[in-house]
């Protein structure tokens, strides 16, 4: 979610067709245009507006998902290009 309105450790927050008064606690106070991962109405993290794009993106998959729609055209990000390989020590 973005936020709108920053008023301590209170703010609301726009993300996703809806708006909601947020804890922010866990992050301390955000100014307007910040975007945050929030979970049960609290902040949990400071976002960048990439990492927060990507996250739209997987949620609003997962949606289409449950209603049985097409996922196709999304995760740019992740198609076309060879699967990282990770390796542990």
């Amino acid at each position: 979610m973005q936020v709108v309105v920053s008023d301590g450790f209170v703010a609301i927050c726009e993300g996703r067709g809806e708006r909601r008064r947020v804890n922010m606690m866990l992050v301390g106070e955000q100014p307007a245009g910040t975007w945050v991962l929030v979970h049960l109405d609290s902040a949990r993290e400071v976002l960048d507006e990439t990492s927060a794009a990507q996250i739209t993106e997987g949620l609003e998959a997962l949606e289409r998902v449950l209603r049985g729609e097409s996922i196709e055209g999304m995760f740019a990000d992740l198609t076309g290009r060879e699967p990282q390989r990770h390796v542990h020590d």
